[in-house]
């Protein structure tokens, strides 16, 4: 098959694009967007975890943050602070995004119902990896060896919105263009039956 007339390859394509343009900032800036990476591995679960060659793509989303991460750091001058030995756990907190999404499959439908399943799937998913990250972070790290449980999770729980916030956001556009695409694509007569 023509690789351009694939949908799998442009769906890969515009995902590993959309994490290339944006994990460089977590929430944004007037320069930049929030980061997508949660939304991204999650959406690449919903749409490509049951093609030929899905964990081939879920490793090669994985391999492409740890060099975008690379890049930031070595070149963006982007802080390092993150990049401990709890950073191994970012493969189980995407692996759970991408699981999630790839469940979550079976139930998709382009409707205001299937809108709600899929944004409560998201929030879900997006939950489960921050917690993943952060208590591997505290455990981890190295940092926080004076800091007790609830003093941590005081000072992240801050941040526990926007990282959901950000994945359910991206995660609605991409449902939106599902529902466009799939609107434009119609044969007119359904459209004027409509």
């Amino acid at each position: 098959m023509n690789m351009l007339h694939n949908k799998t390859f442009w769906i890969a394509a515009a995902l590993v694009l959309l994490m290339a343009a944006t994990r460089f900032n977590h929430f944004g800036s007037a320069m930049a967007l929030p980061d997508a990476s949660y939304a991204v591995f999650f959406l690449a679960g919903l749409y490509l975890g049951r093609v030929r060659g899905a964990l081939a793509l879920l490793a090669l989303l994985l391999l492409e943050a740890v060099l975008v991460d690379f890049y930031a750091i070595n070149f963006r001058e982007i802080s390092a602070y993150c990049v401990t030995s709890a950073y191994a756990f970012l493969v189980l907190a995407y692996g759970v995004l991408w699981f999630a999404g790839r469940w979550y499959a079976a139930r998709h439908a382009v409707s205001g119902r299937g809108v709600l399943g899929l944004m409560m799937a998201a929030a879900v998913a997006g939950s489960a990896a921050f917690v993943i990250a952060n208590v591997s972070f505290y455990l981890l790290a190295g940092y926080f060896e004076q800091m007790s449980v609830w003093q941590y999770v005081a000072g992240v729980s801050q941040y526990f919105v926007p990282y959901v916030a950000v994945t359910m956001f991206y995660v609605g556009l991409v449902f939106a263009a599902q529902v466009l695409v799939q609107f434009f694509s119609k044969p007119q007569q359904e459209i004027d039956a409509a």
